[in-house]
């Protein structure tokens, strides 16, 4: 029988606040603030939970973590 496990090379496709915060280099409660204010991505809401995209703080990283009410705005 064969466990299924995630592996450690294999990373999370939703994270939390305190693994966005690393990524950032920042405090978790800098990390809501910033959402809150539209300045990175949106959580994902799961109940009373908040999980980011890994790939979407990514590559918002990438691009020089750009605000997102800049890009809301644009598309609107």
């Amino acid at each position: 029988m064969t466990a299924l496990v995630s592996s450690p090379a294999t990373p999370a496709k939703l994270i939390d606040v305190r693994a966005v915060a690393e990524l950032l280099d920042c405090s978790p409660r800098h990390v809501y603030r910033c959402s809150e204010s539209g300045r990175m991505p949106r959580p994902i809401k799961l109940g009373n939970l908040c999980r980011w995209s890994r790939a979407e703080i990514e590559r918002w990283i990438a691009d020089g973590c750009p605000s997102m009410r800049e890009e809301v705005a644009t598309n609107a």
